[in-house]
């Protein structure tokens, strides 16, 4: 391997970039491998060969164009792993409209301001997951669907909002059913293909919410050439073929599950397996040992529950070999026990941010060990990383901390609607500045050693403090309050809010926690909640949120969680 004298290194080159859009690369891939499974989602009983999927794909996007919309409009999906799930994934990018991702974890504010910050005309929703009544929460923010006819809605709130999708087979006033809209569909609509052969692989196709570097989620807005190269190099990496099957228990609605799952596999005729709509381990040893699948996702949190199962024992696991952790450092004793006992031993890991189509870093399948669990790989092919000083812009020497900027084909084509933002992320050279601060090695590996930004990563979601303080501002009893992270064993980190009350108030934790339920996301509530006098601050005023989470990790006796 080359030596590098700088902290800059260029992914290799010797296989193009693809220039189509991803509904002619799929076309392209239908043709080739028809009769292969693309997809088994085992919770719903359904398979689909290419050809099949292919053909459901186009019916939802000719019935989608039915309905109004254009090229161009956003559509949203809220909802967990499921076959509407990848089918809607498809059809938006046939058609050219583009694919809102919604967190299922989103409570009503937070669908409120993703409907409206980009101004989705339809939805998608699942009904009901666990105790969450998602029909429930859109009618609070549009009750007006209660006398509207399915796809006139005119609602107050979410004056963008024309109509409403569920996954259910009940009717629901006001609104379509899946089914139904996918059964006036035709895949051979002539209108489809006009629409196709307008489409640009540089066209925007997919925005997915990020905290970023502030406060509010931002929409980072993702091409067809974005995403469909990310996920081609991705599998590349991994050494997929269309003899593999990749179980995915890492959800849709993140790139993880979108890009590194899906994407990765439609690119290289392999199977999809979706063991369940939300993560179970039992579940995933099951669709494992049943599917034979190849390769498995997954965070951190998922490997352990998965090797710590009572059950782990009965599986066969012996058709493994490959997959992505990620989200999160990786222990090494949990990858040395991913490696031997569920026979992953070509696992890879994978580094990057919405913001960059996500991967810009991976490692390969056979990368040794040490490196697998130290750094997080080299950089993708086409792309290029460099470690700068913050305050000054130069590169960095080998060995030296900075910040880790990457730039190529995977830089987001910019924040929805939000052009400041985007200058303030991606610089005039079109660097994207991740605000992770990073070393690189002489071998171009590397490893990523902290934060510039005051976010905090609980078990692969990104938060940003400043969200939840804003939030918490609205409770009649808060006059001032500060989030911070702290290590937890089993997330990573965990959130912490320091809350001074206003006087004559009182409130306890469980009123604070009363007032996030079923407002914010679930991720979003801190777990720990303390209320004090004053915050720490500097002679000028400036508030020391790591004297905060030093104090925290003082009373409650807890280490920084590292790698190894």
């Amino acid at each position: 391997m080359t030596q590098l004298n700088s902290s800059m290194a260029r992914g290799r080159e010797d296989t193009p970039l693809i220039e189509q859009t991803i509904g002619a690369f799929f076309d392209g891939m239908a043709a080739q491998v028809p009769d292969n499974d693309a997809l088994v989602s085992r919770h719903q009983g359904i398979r689909f060969s290419y050809r099949e999927l292919q053909r459901e794909a186009r019916r939802l996007a000719s019935a989608m164009l039915a309905l109004g919309l254009q090229p161009g409009d956003r559509i949203g999906i809220w909802s967990h792993n499921n076959a509407e799930w990848l089918l809607t994934q498809l059809a938006t990018a046939y058609a050219g409209i583009i694919l809102v991702n919604i967190n299922p974890a989103y409570r009503v504010s937070e669908l409120e301001y993703a409907l409206n910050n980009v101004g989705c005309k339809a939805l998608i929703s699942m009904t009901s997951f666990k105790t969450s009544d998602y029909l429930e929460m859109i009618r609070t923010v549009a009750p007006e669907l209660a006398t509207s006819k399915a796809g006139s809605l005119q609602a107050a709130r979410v004056p963008a909002l024309k109509t409403v999708i569920q996954l259910g087979s009940e009717a629901v006033p006001g609104m379509l059913r899946f089914a139904d809209l996918i059964a006036g569909g035709d895949a051979a609509d002539p209108k489809l293909t006009a629409v196709g052969a307008g489409l640009r692989a540089t066209d925007p196709i997919n925005i997915q919410f990020t905290s970023g570097t502030t406060g509010f989620p931002k929409g980072a807005t993702l091409t067809h050439r974005n995403i469909l190269n990310n996920g081609f190099f991705i599998g590349e990496a991994m050494k997929l073929t269309a003899a593999d099957r990749l179980c995915i228990p890492v959800p849709l609605y993140h790139c993880f599950g979108m890009v590194l799952g899906n994407l990765a596999c439609l690119t290289h005729g392999a199977a999809i397996v979706y063991p369940n709509d939300g993560f179970e381990p039992l579940s995933v040893l099951q669709a494992v040992q049943e599917e034979r699948c190849t390769g498995l996702h997954g965070v951190p949190t998922m490997f352990i529950a998965e090797l710590d199962h009572p059950r782990f024992a009965e599986f066969d696991l012996s058709t493994l070999r490959t997959g992505i952790m990620a989200g999160s450092p990786c222990p090494i004793e949990v990858m040395k026990r991913v490696v031997r006992d569920m026979h992953l031993e070509q696992i890879t890991i994978a580094y990057g941010m919405t913001e960059t189509s996500p991967v810009s870093c991976q490692s390969m399948t056979d990368t040794p060990l040490e490196k697998r669990v130290s750094t997080v790989g080299t950089v993708q092919p086409h792309l290029q990383v460099k470690i700068i000083d913050p305050e000054s812009g130069t590169v960095m020497p080998i060995g030296s901390s900075g910040e880790l900027c990457t730039h190529g084909y995977s830089v987001m084509h910019g924040y929805w609607g939000d052009a400041d933002k985007t200058r303030e992320a991606i610089d005039a050279e079109g660097w994207m500045h991740t605000g992770d601060l990073a070393v690189m090695d002489a071998e171009g590996y590397v490893n990523i050693v902290g934060r510039m930004k005051d976010m905090v990563i609980r078990g692969g979601e990104n938060i940003y403090p400043r969200e939840i303080e804003e939030f918490l501002y609205r409770h009649p009893a808060v006059q001032d309050v500060q989030v911070v992270g702290v290590p937890d064993p089993k997330y990573g980190e965990e959130l912490c809010a320091w809350i001074i009350l206003r006087p004559g108030q009182s409130a306890d934790e469980q009123a604070i926690r009363d007032f996030c339920q079923g407002q914010i996301a679930y991720y979003k509530v801190p777990r720990y909640i303390r209320f004090v006098d004053a915050f720490p601050m500097t002679i000028t005023g400036k508030i020391q949120k790591f004297k905060i989470r030093e104090a925290m990790k003082d009373e409650l006796k807890l280490d920084d969680i590292h790698s190894a």
